[in-house]
């Protein structure tokens, strides 16, 4: 399997397709729109690039990609082509506006870190917990509400096991020990925006004016007659956002 690598650079000889293979243990993880570290040239540092596309073979010969990591959707890299294409661009720079802010940054140190976190997960079922609790096998209240809140839970980071099911480290390193559950070191990424308050805006009033020339424009669009409007009013006033002032159709 071989992929089509936009390397992330805004220099406009890089904006061009560069051929990589994919080692027979990446096949599985590698979709259009994976984000992936590749040699490059002469350059000693790995650079960051993104999967655009996948072919069977490549007429060149071509270096093994060396890490993958979730990207974007395969629909918002086709976004991408479309902007750099109308806008005279690079396909990098339009892929950099889709990605979470701190993912861009060329200096890795930089970047929102990867954290990994510790899941906990059950080694046997919920019949044979079940069983072995009537059976008085296991009495420990504790062990038992750790074991029930993780039958009704497929996988718990245990942070969280330990909180929500008032529950202890060592209660969790024991079930682990008499072969219970199992604890899991996974990467996960982290949301720049988890703690941010976004507030939905609402709609704004338009004055009379605006309303009247909105009417107008929306009538155009809904009867599929795409002209052209020239809208005044106050310079920086978002026009594009709020219709101000009045309308004059440009010929």
């Amino acid at each position: 399997m071989v992929v089509e690598v936009i390397i992330s650079s805004n220099a406009k000889d890089l904006n061009r397709i560069f051929d990589y293979n994919v080692p027979e243990e990446k096949k599985t993880k590698v979709h259009i729109g994976s984000k992936v570290l590749v040699p490059f040239g002469t350059m000693r540092r790995a650079q960051e690039g993104f999967v655009i596309g996948i072919k069977e073979k490549s007429e060149y010969k071509i270096k093994d990609i060396l890490n993958i990591e979730e990207g974007l959707q395969e629909s918002k890299v086709v976004l991408a082509k479309l902007m750099a294409n109308k806008y005279f661009c690079n396909i990098s720079e339009c892929i950099k506006l889709m990605l979470p802010p701190g993912t861009t940054a060329q200096n890795i140190e930089n970047r929102v870190k990867e954290k990994v976190a510790k899941f906990v997960y059950l080694k046997k079922t919920g019949e044979e917990i079940s069983e072995e609790i009537e059976r008085k096998v296991l009495k420990s209240d504790k062990q038992i509400r750790t074991l029930n809140f993780l039958i009704q839970n497929d996988e718990v980071l245990l942070s969280e096991l330990i909180i929500f099911a008032e529950t202890s480290n060592s209660v969790v390193k024991t079930l682990e020990k008499n072969g219970y559950v199992e604890i899991i070191e996974k990467e996960i990424n982290r949301n720049p925006f988890r703690n941010k308050n976004i507030v939905p805006t609402k709609d704004l009033e338009l004055t009379k004016q605006q309303q009247k020339a909105f009417n107008k424009i929306e009538a155009s669009i809904n009867d599929k007659q795409f002209n052209e409007y020239l809208i005044h009013g106050v310079t920086g006033s978002r026009k594009n956002r709020n219709i101000s002032a009045t309308y004059s159709e440009k010929y």
